[in-house]
């Protein structure tokens, strides 16, 4: 069994967490998530403070397992949220899109562990720093928002400079993920693009057999000109917003541009002119299934890798 220091810090089973997925990382999710014996997210995104305690009342009628809420620190309605998620006693926050800092005390008083989201080894300094439990060292290869650095050189790097656990995000979608995330001194791992795929997320059929359908090269990066990297499959909006960077369109216009893309995409399922979020792993991902057996496969496939290596029976001949 996969018993790391992060499962004892979050009273979890196997060191798996949710991605916050916005608008898609609903309830049924989470609950489905930590009833594998992972850690269920809450991906508040921009909803306001209802929809997330509606959120956190859904899911505790579906687990009696701990998960948490992901804040994303841009939103209009972060500091209401930071507040349901106080009053609700969540039993752990994830952030991203900026720093917790002012949140992390007011968490910790009432129990909740912090998580925060980092791309680079002095971020992750800063957030040890604030008082953060642990930090999510999310690579390039994820979904959504994206520093520069690979998840395979930013995880040992953060690991080399907090003594706090550090989860590695971007690229995980399976078991030799999980083991070589635990390799590079990781706890842990943080899957999104791989739960999008499963059944219980609320994903539109569409959104997701793309992913199912992505080869190498089918995720690309925008925003860069707005200092807002964002990695999503390529589809026309996409060459769009590529177009209207070239072009030397403001930071106000390309906004306006994409305003309302990613509700458009995961939940409505227009291929074309939604915002369709995924990491680089999707090329990896072949099928639909129950999130208790995404998990159960990865676990059982990293303990087989890691065994396997332990009996130096994995090299070649």
């Amino acid at each position: 069994m996969l018993k790391t220091a992060l499962c004892h810090l979050l009273g979890i089973e196997h060191p798996i967490i949710q991605g916050g997925m916005m608008w898609v990382g609903t309830a049924e999710l989470a609950a489905a998530v930590s009833n594998a014996g992972g850690l269920g997210i809450i991906g508040a995104g921009n909803s306001g403070p209802d929809w997330v305690r509606e959120q956190i009342h859904l899911a505790r009628g579906w687990t009696e397992e701990p998960f948490g809420v992901n804040i994303l620190m841009t939103s209009p309605a972060a500091g209401e949220v930071a507040t349901v998620v106080r009053e609700e006693k969540v039993a752990v926050v994830t952030t991203g899109s900026g720093s917790p800092e002012a949140y992390v005390s007011r968490f910790k008083q009432v129990g909740i562990k912090v998580m925060a989201v980092v791309a680079d080894a002095s971020m992750a300094r800063r957030m040890e720093k604030a008082g953060v439990d642990a930090v999510i060292a999310e690579g390039t290869e994820a979904a959504g928002e994206v520093g520069e650095m690979t998840t395979m050189v930013l995880v040992p790097r953060v690991v080399d400079s907090v003594s706090i656990p550090v989860v590695a995000a971007g690229g995980v979608g399976d078991g030799r993920g999980l083991a070589a995330a635990l390799a590079l001194g990781a706890q842990g791992v943080q899957v999104g693009t791989r739960f999008v795929c499963s059944e219980e997320c609320i994903a539109h059929p569409r959104y997701k057999e793309r992913i199912i359908q992505a080869q190498d090269g089918s995720t690309v990066i925008t925003g860069q000109v707005q200092r807002r990297a964002v990695r999503s499959l390529s589809n026309r909006l996409t060459h769009e917003f590529q177009e209207l960077e070239k072009a030397g369109a403001s930071g106000e216009e390309l906004t306006l541009f994409s305003r309302d893309r990613t509700y458009l995409g995961l939940v409505e399922g227009n291929l074309d002119d939604g915002l369709l979020l995924s990491g680089q792993v999707a090329a990896l991902i072949g099928e639909i299934k129950p999130v208790g057996a995404i998990i159960n496969g990865m676990v059982t496939e990293a303990e087989a890798i890691i065994s396997g290596l332990n009996r130096g029976g994995m090299g070649g001949g």
